[in-house]
């Protein structure tokens, strides 16, 4: 098929959201994971108490604990962020919580833990991480499950389309986004795929790699109403450039002053 006649199945297979649904995205700055930095880990309940402060959104990850508990936490294993070896899902969630994040006092927060943190205060954008073979079901429901009654603004992302899907079946107030990265990936297979991923995923935004930008595929379902956001940005240059071809930043250290 023909790269021309793909914006009408974009449309078609992926309508563009209600603007008054989405339109807070583009109203705030990320900080990414949390304003982390020495003594202040990544996705911690004090990085996560700095970004409020600041009065900055927060985006934070989510891993699934062997009892099927959403937490905030973004590798697969323990090793580079704990005192403990080995992947995360092997452990409940109460185990999990007893562990102490390496140059902190902070342990792993559970997903409630950190929406009764943030209360409102400032939106949090939840990006749920897989791979392949992963199981992202189990995930999603463990998320909306911690969702339940929760007002502040928020949103679920992944890189997976199969994320995005199941929200828009299973819980459609959700906003949902799908991340994007295109990397060497701008031939035509890559093109194609992201397209397919588009209609999959049925997103309510997107989330792009700021190393991509600009990008004609992001141009053009920003053009078509779906709010694009960028990840992860650095540095004022990078700033610079998240404010001409995306609508809000996902951004840290100097990307976030």
């Amino acid at each position: 098929m023909r790269l021309s006649l793909l914006a009408p199945l974009d449309r078609l297979k992926a309508p563009a959201p209600d603007p008054a649904r989405v339109a807070w995205l583009s109203q705030w700055r990320y900080a990414h994971r949390g304003l982390h930095g020495p003594g202040f880990p990544e996705n911690s309940p004090s990085a996560f108490g700095l970004a409020l402060e600041a009065g900055a959104g927060i985006e934070c990850d989510i891993q699934r604990s062997a009892d099927g508990k959403a937490m905030v936490f973004h590798d697969w294993d323990l090793d580079r962020l704990t005192g403990e070896k080995g992947p995360l899902a092997s452990l409940r969630s109460q185990d999990l919580q007893r562990l102490t994040l390496t140059g902190s006092k902070d342990g792993i927060p559970t997903l409630e833990e950190l929406l009764a943190q943030i209360d409102g205060k400032v939106p949090l954008l939840i990006e749920i991480k897989s791979k392949p073979k992963y199981r992202v079901a189990p995930t999603c429901l463990a998320v909306r499950r911690a969702l339940e009654g929760y007002r502040g603004l928020h949103a679920v992302m992944s890189f997976d389309p199969r994320v995005s899907r199941w929200f828009a079946t299973h819980s459609p107030q959700t906003v949902r986004g799908l991340v994007v990265t295109e990397e060497d990936d701008r031939a035509l297979p890559g093109r194609w795929r992201r397209h397919r991923y588009l209609w999959h995923a049925k997103p309510d935004f997107l989330a792009y790699d700021i190393r991509d930008l600009p990008s004609s595929f992001a141009a053009s379902q920003r053009k078509r109403g779906l709010p694009v956001l960028t990840w992860t940005v650095r540095s004022a240059e990078l700033a610079e450039r998240a404010a001409e071809h995306a609508d809000a930043p996902i951004a840290e250290g100097a990307g976030l002053a």
